[in-house]
């Protein structure tokens, strides 16, 4: 498409100098330009994008889309627009032909849960229709068996509507994708059309970027503003947990407004759970939903894990899909990677890996394992480095009062330092019943060498992170893989 023919993909837009330019691509990062590349020059969260125009010129940009006017002794295409990201996302979805049309698309926001839903959300689609894609934290899946690793939760526009492009290329029928609240304020979704949208919770997190709760449920709520200005898809399901208060909040603010489905224990919900009954690897409940109760069962367990499963199950009905062949298919849903993941038994003791790095996750997944009725509950966690520092004591409370045993050591301690990340934990801990560990190794060892039968080993924070970054460098590390190198060895002590 030429530079004339993007315009109108540019609300408010004021072209200068020639617009006859053949654009093979569109970016706001100046190193990825090349020859045909519009370069969209706007003000990041850390730099200016208009000190980078020599730079795009010079790799072949054949324009620039900026938020100021043409400067005086600029001479070639430059387009001056009032909202540079949303330009973004409009010019890469026309670049890559409006992939989100032809596309059913879920999106799935909230503090915890967004992974598994989507994964969810995935499953279902594809038990359906045959092929799903899913863009979400812990890779990029294309279909067609195509992987990529995860940059981001949400890629940035000119990436996910290149992302939906190859999924629709691929033969998928639809897109799970999680939406973070830094994408939705950042607008990395501008030009997405979504079918439906997921509310999963709200719980402290991310306040070093959104300052307060308010404002972080302002971001959340913009996603489903979003979807209210969508131009071909008008009328999207909103999937909302009414038992969370902040979901009951934004329910409210649509329910009049938009096609509004809710979902919890709540009697006032659509999607009610009623009879819920956990194993050590199974979850059953009774979900009721327009005067009909399914028998839902599910190889997940955890009360959380209820609440993601009908929250995709509301969203894929929602979607046109039937809702009684969804619930047979839920039966055969995947362990999602690092999310409340068994790594196996040692002598009748049970490890579990999960990605839980915020106080209400924390809580859920302990809460969870302590219905199991454990003989002692042992919980290896830190905190990350460089993010919400007013979580930590928070944490660690959380994980004395639901452990026997709390192995305090390092996340990903980034620029801080790791003993003081440790520290600010500490704030949290009453007791002595908590051992600290800077070396992650070190206390997944521990864990697993001190476990006794009817135990249960908590490994949280990192879920399905294979690496570890710290000031100077980032290595290689996954829970996983230690947790079960540590049961080898353990087995082989105990075996001569």
């Amino acid at each position: 498409m030429t530079l004339h023919q993007l315009l109108p993909y540019m609300p408010a837009a004021r072209p200068s100098g020639p617009m006859e330019a053949e654009v093979s691509g569109v970016t706001a990062d100046s190193r990825a330009v090349t020859n045909g590349f519009l370069f969209f020059a706007h003000r990041g969260t850390k730099v200016d994008g208009l000190q980078f125009i020599p730079q795009a010129l010079e790799q072949g940009a054949v324009g620039i889309v900026a938020e100021s006017p043409v400067p005086p002794d600029f001479h070639g295409a430059w387009i001056e627009v009032k909202n540079a990201p949303l330009a973004l996302g409009g010019v890469a979805s026309a670049i890559h032909g409006e992939p989100s049309l032809n596309l059913q698309v879920a999106g799935v926001t909230g503090t915890n849960g967004k992974t598994t839903v989507a994964f969810l959300i995935q499953h279902l689609i594809a038990q359906s229709r045959g092929r799903c894609g899913m863009l979400g934290t812990i890779r990029y899946d294309l279909g067609n068996n195509e992987i990529l690793p995860a940059t981001h939760t949400t890629p940035d526009s000119a990436e996910m509507h290149r992302l939906l492009a190859a999924i629709l290329g691929n033969g998928c029928a639809g897109v799970a994708m999680e939406v973070s609240s830094h994408a939705v304020d950042q607008q990395r979704i501008a030009g997405i059309e979504f079918d439906a949208a997921v509310f999963t919770n709200l719980t402290q997190d991310h306040l070093d970027y959104h300052r307060s709760m308010e404002a972080y449920f302002e971001a959340k709520a913009a996603f489903f503003e979003h979807l209210m200005h969508q131009k071909v898809k008008r009328h999207p399901r909103m999937v909302i947990n009414i038992d969370d208060p902040a979901g009951k909040k934004l329910a409210d603010r649509y329910h009049e407004k938009a096609a509004v489905t809710t979902y919890g224990m709540s009697y006032a919900a659509d999607f009610r759970i009623t009879d819920l009954t956990n194993t050590i690897s199974t979850t059953q409940f009774h979900l009721l939903v327009g005067g009909r109760s399914l028998l839902v069962r599910l190889p997940l367990i955890g009360r959380f894990n209820v609440f993601n499963a009908v929250a995709a199950l509301a969203a894929v009905q929602g979607m046109g899909y039937n809702l009684r062949e969804a619930v047979q298919h839920m039966s055969l849903a995947p362990q999602v990677p690092g999310r409340l993941q068994s790594v196996g038994s040692q002598r009748n003791f049970r490890v579990f890996v999960d990605y839980a790095h915020t106080p209400d996750a924390m809580e859920n997944v302990l809460r969870t394992l302590k219905a199991l009725n454990p003989r002692r509950i042992i919980t290896v966690f830190g905190c990350g480095g460089d993010r919400d520092v007013t979580k930590r004591p928070l944490m660690g409370s959380i994980a004395e009062n639901l452990s026997d045993h709390v192995i305090l050591t390092s996340d990903n301690p980034r620029s801080e330092d790791p003993e003081k990340i440790l520290n600010d934990i500490q704030q949290g801990l009453r007791g002595s019943t908590h051992t600290k560990i800077v070396d992650r190794a070190e206390a997944i060892a521990l864990a697993i060498e001190v476990a006794r039968d009817g135990d249960i080993i908590l490994i949280a924070g990192k879920g399905h992170e294979d690496y570890q970054i710290f000031a100077d460098r980032t290595v290689k590390f996954d829970d996983v893989k230690v947790a079960a190198h540590c049961l080898r060895d353990k087995k082989e002590a105990q075996d001569t």
